[in-house]
């Protein structure tokens, strides 16, 4: 892997730029209200006769890895916007004045309106609130992670595409396999995005859509349990970013670059100009590296990518009750797929290509200072390709497909004494393409029936709906969050779903302590990668042995129980169990090593396992993190959805064989920790360790030595069917 070196440079604010500037930021920008549990705090800072004037406002809410120092205006204003949900200390100063430190707390999505006083020094005494009394969130009813600024700043290099990834993968429960595809808590393919509070839910891996940069994030909150009823359709684990939007007033931005070995470099550029009410930004990303996939053998064949993001976005408050926000943005990858050895010496090149261009449109409406809305659309098209030359073996290979959606949303928050309520509905319209075709370059590689040559040609509609409603109840020390969720979902199928959420919590102040447990019924909808092509009955010419049966959506129960633990006042604790079972558990199968995937299913999976994470958001001058994972994941035949051929389709429909799931790795451990020794030092450590993932190879010993070379089989136990240990 490439160990970058990072160079940032910070372009000063000048307030003679023009409005009309037009500027850039890998951001999705942000549109508006962002994801379901944030809200904002609107400030204003006066002196003993009322007057505004300008003040230095820092926020810190150390459950939430938050920490920022802001100003207000001339008037003394101030809007603190994409808050998570919790406890915030304030403290609030201007020379001359004694400084003012409170707790507040953010439990609604309608902005919460502060005014604070600040009197002159030597005429009253300060009250100061520590950081410590922000250290657990005494609300919380589910697993959140957070990841803050300071975090995604200085976070270990990483290959295009790839840094948010890696994040993630931080975290306790998830896992990366081959190509930078999450597996949150065993799940395949059911990982959603909210970018900005918008859903997106096809797989973002590197190599099946255009990434996203971590320079451009300010904040990502994992959720793995406990989802909120506004979020559906791949609920294994949801990802909420919340992208840079810097609301100072003039022209600001900021420049990155970094390299590393296997000729990787990459640069990212952000430029904002802020005036009023208003904010304008644009921002570009560009990278190459020689290694962009996870290569099939150790020598690193066919390699090459180069990745680029271009974006703007627009927001303003137009009132105090209306907010509106415009974001367009476009991405693009090229690369090779790795040859193996006997493809390397035959001259094989596989060019694979993915674009995606998007536009948001939002609105916000205060309609009372107890109810909000909050309105939006987008517009996508993504596509993805595969060319081979006439050297590709043993077949020819060619792909083209691409989907387009139309996204609707609208909700109603409403705060009303001890509830938060929060409804909507939400529409997806889309339009799945698929071309494949391809020649056999070697047919003794096949069975003789194989055509010598197939060609497929698809089009649908994608039509999915959802309405929800959700609470969240305060009842002193408990905390009640429930909602309700229905789907409907027409594909390949046509399948509607109901699902309740429930969440609990309880809070022992003396003890530092929060108890709680949430049970999430979960509906996710299959990958549409190829699924078309996996329903076709033309396909049922490719083999004499074949499975070919529509792909259905996923049921799942998911139950966990935990806690979050204060200690000394500066570690956090979180430690959980989990359990999920799922009907129809999701799976896929690729065609050789081209990429080209066939979305797939089980008639069912159990997964269990426990994590448990220590926490350091900030100790003086260290800060950082260790967590351990345990998880035990097995799927039981009989196929109930999917494309198999050949050998695979044998005995699939008949056998009740249980099988460990490709996620399931026992033991996981990570740890993350920085000491900022002075202020221009900062020294980072982290490390990982896994017990290994299992692996399918139907030969022995000896054909594995022919097939993959003696580097390779070292690494694998094949009395234990696993890859060894490994540590880095």
């Amino acid at each position: 892997m490439p160990g970058p070196r990072r160079a940032v440079r910070a372009v000063r604010p000048k307030n003679r730029l023009m409005k009309t500037v037009l500027l850039l930021s890998l951001s999705w920008a942000a549109p508006l209200l962002a994801q379901s549990s944030t809200g904002e705090l609107r400030f204003r800072v006066t002196d003993p006769t009322g007057l505004g004037m300008q003040s230095s406002v820092e926020l810190t809410s150390q459950a939430n890895q938050y920490h920022q120092t802001l100003v207000t205006d001339a008037a003394g204003r101030l809007i603190a916007k994409d808050l998570r949900f919790g406890m915030y200390r304030v403290e609030v100063r201007r020379q001359g004045f004694a400084p003012l430190s409170e707790l507040l707390e953010v439990r609604s999505t309608i902005p919460l309106e502060q005014h604070v006083t600040l009197s002159l020094a030597g005429l009253s005494t300060a009250v100061m609130i520590s950081d410590s009394e922000t250290l657990i969130d005494p609300h919380r009813t589910g697993t959140i992670n957070h990841l803050d600024s300071d975090t995604l700043q200085h976070r270990s290099g990483a290959l295009p595409g790839r840094s948010v990834i890696n994040l993630v993968n931080s975290q306790p429960g998830w896992l990366v396999e081959a190509n930078g595809v999450l597996h949150p808590r065993g799940s395949e393919y059911q990982t959603q995005f909210v970018i900005d509070g918008i859903p997106l839910t096809d797989n973002r891996s590197p190599a099946f859509a255009p990434g996203f940069d971590a320079d451009g994030v300010q904040s990502m909150t994992v959720l793995t349990a406990n989802f909120p009823a506004e979020y559906g359709r791949k609920l294994g684990g949801v990802i909420e970013v919340v992208t840079i939007r810097d609301s100072r007033q003039g022209f600001h931005g900021q420049a990155a670059a970094s390299g590393g070995s296997f000729s990787t470099a990459q640069g990212y550029l952000s430029l904002q100009y802020g005036w009023g009410r208003s904010l304008l930004g644009v921002s570009a990303v560009g990278g190459r590296t020689d290694r962009y996939l996870d290569p099939p053998v150790l020598d690193n064949f066919t390699n090459k990518a180069t990745t680029a993001t271009f974006a703007a976005h627009g927001e303003s408050d137009l009132t105090d009750k209306d907010r509106i926000g415009l974001i367009v943005r476009h991405g693009l990858s090229r690369f090779l797929v790795p040859n193996e050895q006997v493809q390397q010496a035959a001259g094989q090149r596989q060019d694979r290509d993915s674009r995606e261009t998007m536009g948001i449109l939002s609105y916000q409406h205060i309609f009372s200072p107890t109810v909000l809305g909050d309105f939006r659309g987008m517009a996508r098209d993504v596509s993805a390709s595969l060319a081979s030359n006439q050297a590709a073996t043993p077949v020819i290979a060619a792909q083209d497909r691409g989907f387009r959606e139309g996204y609707l949303k609208g909700t109603l928050t409403v705060h009303r004494g001890i509830h938060e309520l929060k409804a909507g509905v939400e529409a997806d319209f889309g339009s799945v393409r698929e071309e494949f075709d391809y020649v056999l370059a070697d047919p003794d590689t096949f069975d003789p029936s194989t055509p010598a040559a197939f060609g497929f040609s698809g089009r649908a509609h994608d039509r999915e709906q959802a309405a929800f409603v959700q609470d969240l109840v305060r009842l002193g020390r408990w905390t009640l969050s429930a909602g309700l969720r229905g789907d409907h979902y027409h594909l390949v199928v046509d399948k509607s779903a109901v699902s309740p959420r429930l969440g609990v919590s309880k809070f022992w102040p003396g003890a530092d302590l929060v108890l709680h447990a949430s049970y999430d019924r979960a509906f996710e909808t299959p990958a549409f990668e190829n699924i078309l092509l996996s329903s076709s009955p033309l396909v049922d010419s490719l083999n004499q042995e074949i499975v070919r049966l529509p792909v259905p959506p996923s049921y799942g129960n998911y139950f966990e129980v935990g806690l979050t633990k204060g200690l000394f006042g500066h570690l956090k604790l979180d430690a959980n169990c989990f359990r999920r079972d799922v009907r129809n558990f999701a799976d896929d199968d690729v065609l050789l090593n081209t990429g080209v995937t066939f979305p797939i299913s089980f008639r069912r999976a159990a997964i269990s396992g426990a994590e448990v994470k220590l926490e350091i958001p900030r100790w003086g001058r260290v800060s950082g993190f260790l967590s351990y994972s345990y998880m035990i994941g097995y799927g039981y035949l009989p196929v109930s959805g999917g494309l198999l051929l050949g050998s695979k389709a044998e005995g699939v429909l008949d056998s009740t064989d249980r099988f460990p799931l490709t996620q399931d790795q026992r033991h996981t451990l990570s740890a993350h920790f920085r000491c900022q020794v002075v202020p221009w030092l900062r020294v980072t450590v982290g490390g990982s360790y896994g017990s290994g993932l299992p692996t399918e190879f139907d030969g022995d010993v000896r054909d594995a030595l022919a097939q993959y070379g003696p580097e390779i089989v070292d690494r694998v136990d094949f009395e234990r069917r696993r890859v060894r240990p490994s540590f880095s």
